[in-house]
Formats: C-alpha cells, sequence, structure tokens
C-alpha cells in the first residue's frame, strides 16, 4: 500500500534528523582526541569538495559578481560564529543538552521576525516563545550546581543561527542556493585553518579519525538532502514536527556512546521547549503564518556550517 506523500515526507524528515544526530555524536567523538578548529579544518575540506564540485557542475559559480551581496557575507559570518560556538558546546556538554538548546531555534526565528521584519505575532505564540525560552532556562539552569559556561556558547549558537536565518529569508531569489552553500562551507574550512594554531595546534590523526570525519561531512550533507526531498514531498506544517527526532537520536547517541543520562532539569525543559514549539507551529497553521518557525533556514535547527 502506497504511503501518503506527508507520511513519505514526515520519513524524510526523519531520516534527515537522524544524520544530523549521527554527524554531531561523530564530531562530538572526534572532539575528544583534537580541538574544535581542526575538526572544522578536516571535515570542511572533504564537505566543501563535494558541495563545490556540486555548484560548478550547476553552474552556481557563473555569476560570481553575486557574492558583493552584503547579505550573502552577513550570513556567512553568523554562520561561522554559529559553528563556532556550536562546536565548543558539543565538545563540553552531554550532547542531548546541546540538542534540545537548539530546538529553541525556529521559536528565536519568530521572535526575530516579529522585531525585525514586523511580522505578526498573536500573544498565544509570544506565550509559547517565552515558555520556550523559560525551557532554555531549566535546561542551562545558571546559577545552579551543574551549570556549564559552556551553555552559554549553546544559546550564543542559537542567537547566530537566527540571525543567519534572518538573513536567509531576505536574500534575492537569483542568488543560487548552492553558491550561497559554497561560501558558507568555505568560509567555516578557512576559520578552522585560522584557528588551528590559537586552539592547540594540529594533533596527530589516524586514518580511522580522517574517515570518521569524512563520514560526518557526508552524513551532514545527506541529512540535507533528505531535507529538500521532504519540503518538496509533504505540508511543511506537517512534517515540520518530525524535526524532533533529532533531539530523541541525540539522546539515543548521548546514552551509547557517551553513557551520558539525562538529568531532570535537561528533561523538563526539553519537553517544555518541544511543546512550545509544536503549539506555535499549531498556531502559525491556524492563522495561515507557520512559514517563519515551520521552514526557517537551516532545517536541522543548528548551524549548518559543514
Amino acid at each position: 500500500m502506497d504511503i501518503s506523500h506527508n507520511m513519505r515526507g514526515a520519513l524524510y524528515m526523519a531520516v534527515a534528523m537522524v544524520s544530523f544526530a549521527s554527524n554531531d555524536a561523530i564530531t562530538k567523538l572526534m572532539s575528544e582526541s583534537m580541538n574544535v578548529a581542526q575538526v572544522m579544518l578536516v571535515r570542511g575540506v572533504f564537505a566543501s569538495t563535494v558541495i563545490v564540485l556540486i555548484g560548478w557542475r550547476s553552474g552556481a559559480f557563473s555569476r560570481m559578481r553575486l557574492l558583493l551581496q552584503p547579505l550573502v557575507a552577513f550570513r556567512a559570518v553568523n554562520e561561522v560564529a554559529a559553528t563556532v560556538t556550536f562546536l565548543l558546546a558539543l565538545a563540553h556538554l552531554p550532547i542531548a543538552n546541546v540538542s534540545a538548546v537548539l530546538q529553541a531555534l525556529p521559536l528565536a526565528v519568530t521572535m526575530g521576525a516579529a522585531l525585525a521584519f514586523g511580522q505578526s505575532v498573536g500573544w498565544r505564540r509570544w506565550l509559547a516563545i517565552c515558555a520556550g525560552f523559560i525551557g532554555v532556562l531549566i535546561t542551562v539552569r545558571p546559577g545552579y550546581e551543574g551549570f556549564s559556561a559552556y551553555s552559554l556558547f549553546a544559546l550564543a549558537s542559537v542567537g547566530f543561527c537566527t540571525m543567519r536565518d534572518l538573513a536567509t529569508s531576505r536574500l534575492p531569489d537569483n542568488i543560487p542556493t548552492q553558491l550561497v552553500s559554497a561560501v558558507t562551507s568555505v568560509s567555516v574550512t578557512l576559520t578552522g585553518a585560522i584557528l588551528l594554531a590559537p586552539m592547540g595546534g594540529w594533533s596527530a590523526m589516524a586514518p580511522s579519525g580522517a574517515m570518521l570525519l569524512a563520514l560526518s561531512a557526508m552524513l551532514l550533507l545527506l541529512g540535507y538532502h533528505f531535507i529538500i526531498m521532504a519540503m518538496r514531498t509533504g505540508e511543511i506544517s506537517f512534517i515540520s514536527p518530525f524535526r524532533y527526532t533529532s533531539l530523541l537520536a541525540s539522546i539515543l547517541f548521548g546514552l551509547i556512546m557517551f553513557a551520558e543520562v539525562p538529568d531532570l532539569p535537561m528533561t523538563v525543559g526539553s519537553t517544555i521547549i518541544v511543546a512550545s514549539g509544536l503549539y506555535t507551529l499549531y498556531r502559525e497553521r491556524a492563522v495561515g503564518r507557520y512559514k517563519t518557525a515551520a521552514a526557517s533556514a537551516g532545517a536541522s535547527m543548528g548551524p549548518d556550517g559543514i
């Protein structure tokens, strides 16, 4: 029996989220033996090669003058900052905690669109946004035992991702997506090279480590491929809630790979964040304005910098 377009889209979304969570797990594992800059550099070389080849074959580089668009540079800068802060948080915090904080990104994008672009947001969605950020505070637990300063990097990553997504929504339609992706990937890779010495220099890497980082890059690209398939197959309002599969996958990877057991604050906080996000999606669908939160750029709900 054929499954519906929405169910197929939901399946694609779940596959994408598991791919993203797998990438995060491998990245965290490799961060135990090398610094964040080296991870960015090595993983970025693999991914940038693939992205540049795809962009070249599609003709995305035929109009390089489009790179002079200020929003392209602004987006790249925020993507680089989001990637650095995200990887720093991921290297020092439980993977599920970082994933939980990143679930607040759609709420932050909705709030940013309202403040920066004057988009209409009703009082119910404002309450949901406030509740979501209360969930973030519970997860981060500032001022309490168990608080880590690296949680601030996770929060900063959400902020940078929000500015990235708002800039993405304003990019002119004539700028090819492949060109923007190539600029992002190369920028993140070069940043890794620049930060390598300040962050401790190069660490000896076994062939197995290089292969894992290559796999990490491919999983990230696979995730974006399935995101595109999901968005083109099902209704955004139906498939978007399945993005929270990434949190479940992160919890599972944390348990299996790092023996990280979610504690009560993380469980309560993430539940509030997810519930707030789902309610916001419901309200945006009810009023016919669900694109901002449901289709925020970077559907992994995190940095898409390679």
